[in-house]
C-alpha cells in the first residue's frame, strides 16, 4: 500500500449529485465529505498493509465504506454494488463515473486485517478527533452510558445438541486437516452419523432414547480424543480449535470412571449434583463450537446468547437542546455477555481520558455504580450521576429480619453494631475478588 490523499469529487459526479438533490435533504455520504473531508487517511492504516506487492484498494476509503455499510445495514455484496452504482458514495469517495469499484470479498479481508493489527478503534478515534477539531466535541459536559445485548450469529444448542455437534465439528475439522489420518481412525461403527448437523428435530422423542444418545455422543467424543492424543497421531492435531472445544464440552458435561476390571463408564453431569459432578457456573459453560467467545447471559427480562455492547454518548437536557451540538457517540465497547456493567466503567473512563473526552457529569444506571467508582471518579473530575444498587438480599426483598442497612459500622473502633445493640467480636481484613474487604 502506498498512502495517497483522496482526490476531490469528480466534476461530473458533483454536477449530477447537485442536480438530483436540488431542494432535497443532502444524502449522508455527501454531507460527510462536504463537512469532514478526507476523514480516514490511508497512512493511519499503513501498519496493517504491506509496502510491496500488488496494489490494493485504499484502506481509508474502505473504512468509510464500512461506516456507510453499517449505517444502512448492507451486506458486503450490497456495499460493493453501492460503490459502483451510487452517485452519493462516488462523491464521498472521490471516484469517477468510470470507476469499477472492487470485489465484495475485499471488505471482509479489510476487516480481518484491522482486527489482526488491533486497529478496531481507529475509525472512531479519527472521527472523534475531527469532530473535536471542528468544535463539536470536547471534554467536560454531560455523557451517558448504557449497555445492550448483541445476539451472536450462531445456532442455539441445548446440551444434547452441543455434545453431538461438538463431536461432528471436530470430525469435520480433522477430515479437512488430515484426511488420510481420519480415513484410518474413523473406521469405527456409528461414527458415520457425524456427517450431518445435529438437530433436535432429527432426534428421538423418547427421553430414554435421548439420554442414551447423549451417552453415545459422550463415548464417541472420548474415543475421538483418545485417537487424537495417541502418541502415534500427529501432535498438531491436538491444537485444532474444534478439538480443544470438544475437550471442554466433554469435561463440563460428562464424567468418566474406570472400575477395577478396566471397564469404563461415561455419565452425564446433572445440575445440582453433589461431589463435584454437577454442571459448571453459567458464565463458564461451553459455547457452541462455531464461536467460542459467545456466552449465555440475562439482563432484566432478556435472555440471550452473544455479547454485550456498551455505548457512551454526549447528552443534553430538554432545556439545552436548542443551543448545543447534536448527541455524539464517544465510546463503544463490546464485552462478554457475562461481564457485569460495573467492570466496564473503568475501561470506558480510561479510553475517554486518552481521547481527552472525559465527561464532567456521567449518567449511568445502577448496574455501573459501585462505592469504589463513586469515590474515585471525582479524582478525574467526573461526577457520577447514578442510583446505587439496592439491597437484593432475601431479608430486603421480603422486608423481614435484619437488612444490611440496619447495621452500624464504626470504622474508628473497627466494630459493627447490630440493631439490638450487640457489637461484633472480630474485625478481619481479607480479600474478595482481589479487593480488600472486612469479614
Amino acid at each position: 500500500m502506498e498512502p495517497q490523499p483522496w482526490p476531490g469529487p469528480a466534476s461530473e459526479v458533483v454536477r449530477a449529485v447537485r442536480a438530483k438533490n436540488y431542494g432535497r435533504a443532502v444524502p449522508l455520504p455527501v454531507a460527510v465529505r462536504d463537512r469532514l473531508g478526507e476523514l480516514f487517511p490511508d497512512a493511519e492504516f499503513a501498519e496493517a498493509f504491506g509496502a510491496s506487492g500488488p496494489a490494493g484498494w485504499s484502506p481509508g476509503r474502505l473504512a468509510l465504506i464500512t461506516v456507510f455499510q453499517m449505517a444502512e445495514n448492507l451486506t458486503d455484496r450490497q456495499a460493493a454494488e453501492a460503490v459502483r452504482d451510487r452517485l452519493s458514495w462516488m462523491y464521498a469517495l472521490g471516484l469517477g463515473l468510470e470507476d469499477t469499484g472492487f470485489d465484495f470479498t475485499v471488505l471482509s479481508q479489510f476487516r480481518t486485517r484491522v482486527v489482526e493489527h488491533q486497529l478496531e478503534e481507529k475509525v472512531l478515534d479519527l472521527l472523534l478527533a475531527r469532530l473535536s477539531g471542528q468544535g463539536l466535541l470536547g471534554g467536560g459536559g454531560k455523557q451517558r452510558t448504557d449497555s445492550t445485548h448483541v445476539i451472536s450469529a450462531v445456532r442455539d444448542l441445548n446440551r444434547l445438541e452441543l455434545a453431538g455437534e461438538s463431536v461432528r465439528a471436530a470430525v469435520e475439522a480433522l477430515t479437512v486437516a488430515a484426511p488420510h489420518w481420519v480415513a484410518t481412525v474413523l473406521d469405527v461403527p456409528g461414527w458415520s452419523r457425524d456427517d450431518t448437523r445435529i438437530d433436535t428435530w432429527r432426534m428421538p422423542s423418547s427421553k430414554t432414547k435421548r439420554d442414551q444418545l447423549a451417552l453415545t455422543y459422550g463415548r464417541d467424543g472420548f474415543a475421538l480424543l483418545a485417537a487424537v492424543f495417541d502418541p502415534r497421531s500427529p501432535h498438531w492435531l491436538r491444537e485444532l480449535p474444534t478439538v480443544q472445544t470438544l475437550r471442554i464440552v466433554l469435561l463440563q458435561n460428562y464424567t468418566r470412571t474406570t472400575d477395577a476390571r478396566g471397564r469404563e463408564t461415561v455419565k452425564r453431569r446433572v445440575k445440582g449434583d453433589e461431589g463435584g459432578d454437577g454442571l459448571p457456573p453459567g458464565h463458564l459453560r461451553s459455547p457452541p463450537p462455531y464461536d467460542t467467545d459467545t456466552r449465555w447471559s440475562a439482563k432484566t427480562d432478556m435472555f440471550w446468547n452473544g455479547f454485550k455492547l456498551h455505548v457512551t454518548e454526549t447528552c443534553t437536557t430538554a432545556a439545552e437542546d436548542e443551543r448545543t451540538a447534536p448527541n455524539l457517540i464517544t465510546d463503544v465497547a463490546t464485552t462478554a455477555s457475562t461481564i457485569p456493567d460495573v467492570k466496564a466503567l473503568e475501561p470506558i473512563h480510561r479510553r475517554q481520558h486518552l481521547r481527552g473526552l472525559l465527561p464532567g457529569e456521567h449518567y449511568l444506571d445502577s448496574g455501573y455504580a459501585s462505592a469504589d467508582a463513586i469515590v474515585t471518579a471525582p479524582t478525574r473530575g467526573i461526577a457520577l450521576i447514578t442510583p446505587v444498587l439496592l439491597d437484593t438480599s432475601r431479608q430486603a426483598r421480603e422486608q423481614a429480619g435484619f437488612q444490611a442497612a440496619n447495621f452500624t459500622i464504626d470504622w474508628k473502633y473497627q466494630q459493627v453494631v447490630c440493631p439490638m445493640g450487640q457489637a461484633s467480636s472480630s474485625w478481619s481484613p481479607c480479600l474478595q475478588h482481589g479487593k480488600p474487604v472486612t469479614g
